[in-house]
């Protein structure tokens, strides 16, 4: 009874795994890409006193 208790278990254990690495992917991140710039460039130098 031990073995088909762990047989049992070890499977599920696989078939979860199996079944969370073939799903669809379940993360919401934002669509990332080139940023539009909406500021003034500094017109100055860094070396200014």
């Amino acid at each position: 009874m031990k073995v088909m208790q762990w047989f049992r278990n070890a499977t599920q254990y696989l078939m979860e795994a199996a079944s969370r690495l073939f799903s669809p992917t379940d993360d919401f991140y934002p669509a990332t890409g080139m940023q539009p710039f909406d500021g003034d460039p500094y017109d100055g130098s860094a070396w200014d006193d």
